[in-house]
């Protein structure tokens, strides 16, 4: 199975996302986005950035 993101309205009112591995485990989680369409604007960014994202040790 595909990973996948997860689009969610957390306790205090805000949108965040998570992306999920095939097996289940949480392997991102977003901030926190003051509206619906602002997290799905973040987990298109991610989608277009991550394929090709450097690999940095700080």
């Amino acid at each position: 199975m595909a990973g996948k993101f997860e689009l969610y309205e957390d306790k205090s009112g805000h949108y965040r996302f998570r992306l999920k591995a095939g097996n289940g485990e949480v392997i991102a989680v977003s901030e926190a986005y003051n509206s619906k369409a602002s997290a799905q604007n973040g987990i298109e960014s991610v989608k277009k950035n991550a394929p090709d994202a450097a690999v940095v040790e700080v």
